[in-house]
Protein backbone atom coordinates (compact mmCIF):
# COMPACT_ATOMS: atom_id res chain seq x y z
CA UNK A 1 0.00 0.00 0.00
CA UNK A 2 1.59 3.24 -1.19
CA UNK A 3 0.55 6.18 0.98
CA UNK A 4 1.95 9.44 -0.38
CA UNK A 5 2.26 12.85 1.28
CA UNK A 6 1.34 16.38 0.15
CA UNK A 7 -0.19 15.39 -3.17
CA UNK A 8 -1.96 17.94 -5.40
CA UNK A 9 -5.59 17.06 -6.11
CA UNK A 10 -5.75 19.24 -9.23
CA UNK A 11 -5.92 16.16 -11.49
CA UNK A 12 -8.53 14.50 -9.26
CA UNK A 13 -11.31 17.12 -9.48
CA UNK A 14 -12.93 18.36 -12.68
CA UNK A 15 -12.86 21.99 -11.52
CA UNK A 16 -9.06 21.69 -11.60
CA UNK A 17 -8.73 23.28 -8.16
CA UNK A 18 -5.15 23.00 -6.94
CA UNK A 19 -5.47 21.96 -3.32
CA UNK A 20 -3.28 19.44 -1.53
CA UNK A 21 -4.01 16.16 0.22
CA UNK A 22 -1.97 15.73 3.42
CA UNK A 23 -1.90 12.00 2.62
CA UNK A 24 -3.08 10.15 -0.48
CA UNK A 25 -3.66 6.51 -1.45
CA UNK A 26 -5.03 4.87 -4.61
CA UNK A 27 -7.48 1.98 -4.08
CA UNK A 28 -7.83 -0.78 -6.69
CA UNK A 29 -9.26 -3.65 -4.61
CA UNK A 30 -11.85 -4.28 -1.89
CA UNK A 31 -9.43 -5.92 0.57
CA UNK A 32 -7.06 -2.99 0.11
CA UNK A 33 -9.95 -0.60 0.85
CA UNK A 34 -10.84 -2.51 4.05
CA UNK A 35 -7.22 -2.35 5.23
CA UNK A 36 -6.97 1.38 4.56
CA UNK A 37 -10.18 2.05 6.49
CA UNK A 38 -8.73 0.11 9.45
CA UNK A 39 -5.62 2.31 9.67
CA UNK A 40 -5.71 3.96 13.10
CA UNK A 41 -2.65 6.10 12.30
CA UNK A 42 -4.78 8.12 9.85
CA UNK A 43 -7.93 8.98 11.86
CA UNK A 44 -9.22 11.49 9.29
CA UNK A 45 -10.18 10.00 5.93
CA UNK A 46 -11.63 11.65 2.83
CA UNK A 47 -13.07 9.76 -0.14
CA UNK A 48 -12.65 10.89 -3.74
CA UNK A 49 -13.63 9.17 -6.99
CA UNK A 50 -14.00 10.95 -10.33
CA UNK A 51 -14.07 14.35 -8.61
CA UNK A 52 -16.82 15.52 -10.95
CA UNK A 53 -19.38 16.67 -8.43
CA UNK A 54 -17.34 18.49 -5.83
CA UNK A 55 -15.86 21.89 -5.16
CA UNK A 56 -12.71 21.77 -3.02
CA UNK A 57 -12.25 25.05 -1.15
CA UNK A 58 -9.20 24.17 0.97
CA UNK A 59 -6.38 21.65 1.45
CA UNK A 60 -7.55 18.28 2.77
CA UNK A 61 -5.86 17.56 6.10
CA UNK A 62 -6.66 13.85 5.97
CA UNK A 63 -5.86 10.61 4.19
CA UNK A 64 -7.48 11.07 0.78
CA UNK A 65 -8.66 7.68 -0.52
CA UNK A 66 -9.03 7.62 -4.30
CA UNK A 67 -11.51 4.90 -5.33
CA UNK A 68 -10.24 3.33 -8.57
CA UNK A 69 -12.07 -0.03 -8.60
CA UNK A 70 -12.47 -1.31 -12.18
CA UNK A 71 -14.58 -3.89 -14.03
CA UNK A 72 -17.91 -4.41 -15.82
CA UNK A 73 -19.53 -7.85 -15.69
CA UNK A 74 -22.86 -9.38 -16.70
CA UNK A 75 -24.61 -10.64 -13.57
CA UNK A 76 -27.59 -12.28 -15.31
CA UNK A 77 -29.54 -12.02 -18.54
CA UNK A 78 -32.43 -13.39 -20.56
CA UNK A 79 -33.76 -12.70 -24.05
CA UNK A 80 -35.16 -9.31 -23.07
CA UNK A 81 -32.99 -7.88 -20.29
CA UNK A 82 -29.51 -7.90 -18.84
CA UNK A 83 -28.26 -7.04 -15.36
CA UNK A 84 -24.74 -5.70 -15.14
CA UNK A 85 -22.36 -5.08 -12.25
CA UNK A 86 -20.15 -2.02 -12.63
CA UNK A 87 -17.29 -1.25 -10.28
CA UNK A 88 -17.22 2.21 -8.76
CA UNK A 89 -14.09 3.48 -10.52
CA UNK A 90 -15.44 2.96 -14.04
CA UNK A 91 -15.88 6.21 -15.97
CA UNK A 92 -19.61 6.84 -16.42
CA UNK A 93 -19.53 7.87 -20.08
CA UNK A 94 -17.21 4.96 -20.81
CA UNK A 95 -19.86 2.68 -19.29
CA UNK A 96 -22.61 4.23 -21.44
CA UNK A 97 -20.52 3.63 -24.56
CA UNK A 98 -19.88 0.02 -23.48
CA UNK A 99 -23.63 -0.61 -23.14
CA UNK A 100 -24.31 0.88 -26.58
CA UNK A 101 -21.67 -1.34 -28.17
CA UNK A 102 -23.44 -4.33 -26.64
CA UNK A 103 -26.84 -3.07 -27.82
CA UNK A 104 -28.14 -2.57 -24.27
CA UNK A 105 -30.69 0.24 -23.81
CA UNK A 106 -31.39 2.48 -20.85
CA UNK A 107 -28.38 4.73 -20.42
CA UNK A 108 -28.33 6.53 -23.80
CA UNK A 109 -29.91 9.74 -22.45
CA UNK A 110 -27.24 9.84 -19.75
CA UNK A 111 -24.36 10.10 -22.23
CA UNK A 112 -21.43 12.41 -21.51
CA UNK A 113 -22.25 13.00 -17.84
CA UNK A 114 -18.85 13.51 -16.18
CA UNK A 115 -17.59 11.40 -13.29
CA UNK A 116 -17.38 7.78 -12.22
CA UNK A 117 -20.07 5.16 -11.72
CA UNK A 118 -19.70 4.88 -7.95
CA UNK A 119 -20.91 8.42 -7.38
CA UNK A 120 -23.91 8.13 -9.74
CA UNK A 121 -26.33 6.81 -7.05
CA UNK A 122 -25.32 9.51 -4.56
CA UNK A 123 -26.56 12.16 -6.95
CA UNK A 124 -29.22 10.06 -8.72
CA UNK A 125 -27.71 11.49 -11.90
CA UNK A 126 -30.16 12.43 -14.61
CA UNK A 127 -30.50 14.14 -17.98
CA UNK A 128 -33.03 14.55 -20.78
CA UNK A 129 -35.95 12.90 -18.99
CA UNK A 130 -34.07 9.89 -17.57
CA UNK A 131 -32.60 9.32 -14.10
CA UNK A 132 -30.31 6.62 -12.75
CA UNK A 133 -33.14 5.27 -10.58
CA UNK A 134 -35.00 4.24 -13.76
CA UNK A 135 -32.43 1.48 -14.46
CA UNK A 136 -30.98 1.01 -10.98
CA UNK A 137 -31.27 -2.37 -9.24
CA UNK A 138 -28.92 -1.98 -6.28
CA UNK A 139 -25.48 -0.91 -5.18
CA UNK A 140 -22.94 -2.46 -2.87
CA UNK A 141 -21.28 -0.14 -0.37
CA UNK A 142 -18.61 -0.56 2.27
CA UNK A 143 -19.46 0.79 5.70
CA UNK A 144 -16.59 3.06 6.68
CA UNK A 145 -16.78 2.24 10.41
CA UNK A 146 -16.77 -1.55 10.07
CA UNK A 147 -15.43 -2.34 6.58
CA UNK A 148 -18.51 -4.51 5.98
CA UNK A 149 -20.23 -4.66 2.59
CA UNK A 150 -23.90 -3.67 2.56
CA UNK A 151 -26.40 -3.82 -0.32
CA UNK A 152 -28.89 -1.00 -0.99
CA UNK A 153 -31.76 -1.73 -3.38
CA UNK A 154 -33.64 0.95 -5.31
CA UNK A 155 -36.11 1.63 -2.52
CA UNK A 156 -33.44 1.72 0.19
CA UNK A 157 -31.54 4.42 -1.72
CA UNK A 158 -34.49 6.83 -1.26
CA UNK A 159 -33.87 8.46 -4.61
CA UNK A 160 -35.18 11.96 -5.24
CA UNK A 161 -34.35 14.72 -7.68
CA UNK A 162 -30.51 14.74 -7.59
CA UNK A 163 -30.84 13.20 -4.18
CA UNK A 164 -30.45 9.92 -2.29
CA UNK A 165 -29.93 8.44 1.17
CA UNK A 166 -26.18 8.94 0.61
CA UNK A 167 -26.63 12.73 0.65
CA UNK A 168 -28.80 12.64 3.77
CA UNK A 169 -29.00 10.17 6.66
CA UNK A 170 -26.23 7.92 5.30
CA UNK A 171 -23.92 10.79 4.29
CA UNK A 172 -20.28 10.03 5.03
CA UNK A 173 -21.02 6.53 6.30
CA UNK A 174 -20.48 4.40 3.17
CA UNK A 175 -18.24 4.05 0.13
CA UNK A 176 -20.10 2.70 -2.90
CA UNK A 177 -17.97 -0.05 -4.43
CA UNK A 178 -20.22 -1.31 -7.25
CA UNK A 179 -23.50 -0.47 -8.97
CA UNK A 180 -25.99 -2.96 -10.45
CA UNK A 181 -28.19 -1.90 -13.36
CA UNK A 182 -30.98 -3.51 -15.40
CA UNK A 183 -30.95 -2.70 -19.12
CA UNK A 184 -32.99 -3.80 -22.13
CA UNK A 185 -31.68 -6.00 -24.94
CA UNK A 186 -34.63 -5.36 -27.26
CA UNK A 187 -37.90 -3.38 -27.36
CA UNK A 188 -36.02 -0.41 -25.92
CA UNK A 189 -38.10 2.37 -24.38
CA UNK A 190 -36.85 5.52 -26.10
CA UNK A 191 -37.02 8.93 -24.42
CA UNK A 192 -36.90 11.63 -27.10
CA UNK A 193 -39.41 14.19 -25.83
CA UNK A 194 -37.21 16.12 -23.39
CA UNK A 195 -35.02 19.07 -24.31
CA UNK A 196 -33.65 19.33 -27.82
CA UNK A 197 -33.38 15.61 -28.64
CA UNK A 198 -36.28 15.54 -31.10
CA UNK A 199 -34.99 18.64 -32.89
CA UNK A 200 -31.50 17.14 -33.17
CA UNK A 201 -32.86 13.86 -34.56
CA UNK A 202 -35.04 15.75 -37.04
CA UNK A 203 -32.06 17.86 -38.13
CA UNK A 204 -30.21 14.63 -38.95
CA UNK A 205 -33.21 13.18 -40.82
CA UNK A 206 -33.71 10.39 -38.28
CA UNK A 207 -37.35 9.24 -38.04
CA UNK A 208 -36.87 5.89 -36.30
CA UNK A 209 -33.98 6.45 -33.89
CA UNK A 210 -31.83 3.74 -32.34
CA UNK A 211 -30.35 3.99 -28.84
CA UNK A 212 -27.07 4.99 -30.51
CA UNK A 213 -28.86 7.80 -32.39
CA UNK A 214 -30.23 9.15 -29.11
CA UNK A 215 -26.83 8.97 -27.45
CA UNK A 216 -25.24 10.80 -30.38
CA UNK A 217 -27.94 13.48 -30.22
CA UNK A 218 -27.40 13.95 -26.48
CA UNK A 219 -23.63 14.18 -26.95
CA UNK A 220 -24.04 16.81 -29.68
CA UNK A 221 -26.42 18.85 -27.52
CA UNK A 222 -24.21 18.64 -24.41
CA UNK A 223 -21.05 19.51 -26.33
CA UNK A 224 -22.77 22.56 -27.83
CA UNK A 225 -23.64 23.87 -24.36
CA UNK A 226 -21.21 22.40 -21.85
CA UNK A 227 -17.43 22.87 -21.71
CA UNK A 228 -15.07 19.88 -21.61
CA UNK A 229 -13.57 19.77 -18.07
CA UNK A 230 -10.23 18.77 -19.60
CA UNK A 231 -10.15 22.12 -21.43
CA UNK A 232 -12.03 24.36 -18.98
CA UNK A 233 -12.44 23.38 -15.33
CA UNK A 234 -16.07 22.82 -14.36
CA UNK A 235 -18.38 20.38 -12.64
CA UNK A 236 -21.27 20.37 -15.10
CA UNK A 237 -24.49 21.79 -13.68
CA UNK A 238 -23.56 23.64 -10.50
CA UNK A 239 -27.15 24.24 -9.33
CA UNK A 240 -30.27 22.10 -9.12
CA UNK A 241 -33.35 23.21 -11.03
CA UNK A 242 -35.63 24.55 -8.29
CA UNK A 243 -38.99 22.88 -7.69
CA UNK A 244 -41.62 25.29 -6.35
CA UNK A 245 -45.18 24.95 -5.10
CA UNK A 246 -48.17 25.59 -7.34
CA UNK A 247 -49.01 28.73 -5.37
CA UNK A 248 -45.48 30.11 -5.76
CA UNK A 249 -45.47 29.12 -9.43
CA UNK A 250 -48.70 31.01 -10.14
CA UNK A 251 -47.18 34.19 -8.66
CA UNK A 252 -43.94 33.65 -10.54
CA UNK A 253 -45.47 32.94 -13.97
CA UNK A 254 -47.79 35.94 -13.68
CA UNK A 255 -44.72 38.17 -13.42
CA UNK A 256 -42.64 36.16 -15.90
CA UNK A 257 -44.98 34.58 -18.47
CA UNK A 258 -42.07 33.91 -20.82
CA UNK A 259 -40.26 31.64 -18.34
CA UNK A 260 -39.74 27.99 -19.31
CA UNK A 261 -41.17 25.52 -16.81
CA UNK A 262 -42.08 21.85 -16.33
CA UNK A 263 -44.96 20.42 -14.34
CA UNK A 264 -43.64 17.89 -11.82
CA UNK A 265 -47.13 17.00 -10.57
CA UNK A 266 -50.36 18.83 -9.78
CA UNK A 267 -48.77 20.64 -6.85
CA UNK A 268 -45.19 21.35 -8.00
CA UNK A 269 -43.38 22.96 -10.93
CA UNK A 270 -39.73 22.94 -11.96
CA UNK A 271 -38.06 26.13 -13.24
CA UNK A 272 -34.72 25.84 -15.10
CA UNK A 273 -32.03 27.33 -12.87
CA UNK A 274 -29.99 28.25 -15.94
CA UNK A 275 -32.78 30.55 -17.14
CA UNK A 276 -33.04 32.24 -13.73
CA UNK A 277 -29.27 32.79 -13.61
CA UNK A 278 -29.19 34.14 -17.15
CA UNK A 279 -32.07 36.54 -16.46
CA UNK A 280 -30.20 37.73 -13.36
CA UNK A 281 -27.40 38.82 -15.72
CA UNK A 282 -24.68 36.30 -14.94
CA UNK A 283 -24.36 34.35 -18.20
CA UNK A 284 -20.84 34.76 -19.57
CA UNK A 285 -19.75 36.97 -16.64
CA UNK A 286 -16.24 36.54 -15.31
CA UNK A 287 -14.93 37.45 -11.86
CA UNK A 288 -11.16 36.99 -12.07
CA UNK A 289 -10.61 33.34 -13.02
CA UNK A 290 -14.04 32.26 -11.74
CA UNK A 291 -16.95 32.68 -14.11
CA UNK A 292 -20.28 31.61 -15.55
CA UNK A 293 -20.06 29.79 -18.86
CA UNK A 294 -20.94 31.84 -21.93
CA UNK A 295 -23.19 29.14 -23.42
CA UNK A 296 -24.82 27.67 -20.31
CA UNK A 297 -25.49 29.78 -17.22
CA UNK A 298 -25.92 26.67 -15.08
CA UNK A 299 -22.20 25.93 -15.38
CA UNK A 300 -19.60 27.71 -13.25
CA UNK A 301 -16.07 27.51 -14.63
CA UNK A 302 -12.44 27.85 -13.60
CA UNK A 303 -10.58 29.83 -16.26
CA UNK A 304 -7.24 28.65 -14.91
CA UNK A 305 -6.25 29.77 -11.45
CA UNK A 306 -9.53 30.23 -9.57
CA UNK A 307 -9.56 28.90 -6.03
CA UNK A 308 -12.45 26.89 -4.67
CA UNK A 309 -13.25 29.87 -2.47
CA UNK A 310 -13.50 32.11 -5.58
CA UNK A 311 -16.04 29.79 -7.17
CA UNK A 312 -17.95 29.39 -3.89
CA UNK A 313 -18.25 33.18 -3.49
CA UNK A 314 -19.53 33.48 -7.07
CA UNK A 315 -22.13 30.76 -6.45
CA UNK A 316 -23.31 32.56 -3.30
CA UNK A 317 -23.60 35.86 -5.20
CA UNK A 318 -25.70 34.13 -7.87
CA UNK A 319 -27.97 32.59 -5.21
CA UNK A 320 -28.46 35.98 -3.57
CA UNK A 321 -29.29 37.80 -6.84
CA UNK A 322 -31.69 35.09 -8.07
CA UNK A 323 -33.49 35.08 -4.70
CA UNK A 324 -33.86 38.88 -4.79
CA UNK A 325 -35.05 39.00 -8.40
CA UNK A 326 -37.41 36.00 -8.46
CA UNK A 327 -38.01 35.06 -4.79
CA UNK A 328 -36.75 31.57 -5.66
CA UNK A 329 -33.91 29.82 -3.83
CA UNK A 330 -31.52 27.80 -5.95
CA UNK A 331 -29.37 25.14 -4.29
CA UNK A 332 -25.99 23.72 -5.35
CA UNK A 333 -26.01 20.32 -6.98
CA UNK A 334 -22.26 20.16 -6.38
CA UNK A 335 -20.90 18.88 -3.07
CA UNK A 336 -19.00 21.80 -1.51
CA UNK A 337 -16.05 20.80 0.69
CA UNK A 338 -15.43 23.63 3.18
Amino acid sequence: MNIQENISLKAYNTFGIDVKARYFVEITGLVQLQKVLELKSYPKKFIISGGSNMLLTKDIDALVIHINLKGITIAEENEDEVKIKVMAGENWHGLVQWTLEKGYGGLENLSLIPGNTGTAPIQNIGAYGVELKDVFVSCTAMEIKTGELVSFDNEACKFGYRDSIFKNEAKGQYIITSVHLKLTKKNHVLHTGYGAIEAELKKNGIVYPTIRDISDAVITIRQSKLPDPAALGNSGSFFKNPVISKKAFEKFIKKHPEAPHYEVDEEEFKIPAGWLIEQAGFKGKRFGDAGVHEKQALVLVNYGNATGEDILKLSQLIQKEVAQKFNIKIQPEVNIIK
